[in-house]
């Protein structure tokens, strides 16, 4: 498994996102957001940290209204961890790395 983020549009969602059986780490931004750039230094060391258990993508919110509204997503930066049709947690706002890998070993039943 690749340890980089993949950057997803609506159009690459079912596959990316649905056509795996991992969990998969959305990670909603916005290039105008201030607290997102804080964010994804931190998304990359997840998605390398986890790698083994987890695919990580991120999906810029303006461009893709469709997967935006399917998660309700109302702020960003918003993250939401999801397998197949079942949203596993979800969270908005800004996370420290020892928050992240809290919120990831708890849901992903790793600690």
């Amino acid at each position: 498994m690749s340890s980089s983020v993949v950057n997803i549009t609506d159009t690459d969602f079912e596959n990316e996102v649905m056509g795996t059986e991992q969990p998969v780490l959305l990670y909603f931004w916005a290039s105008w957001c201030g607290p997102c750039q804080l964010m994804s230094p931190i998304i990359s060391l997840a998605a390398n940290k986890y790698s083994e258990v987890l695919k990580v993508v991120k999906m810029e919110v303006d461009p893709n209204p469709t997967t935006v509204k399917h998660f309700q997503v109302e702020g960003v930066p918003a993250l939401r961890l999801v397998q197949g049709n079942k949203i596993l947690a979800s969270t908005e706002g800004v996370f420290s790395k020892d928050k992240l890998q809290t919120f990831l070993d708890t849901h992903l039943n790793l600690n």
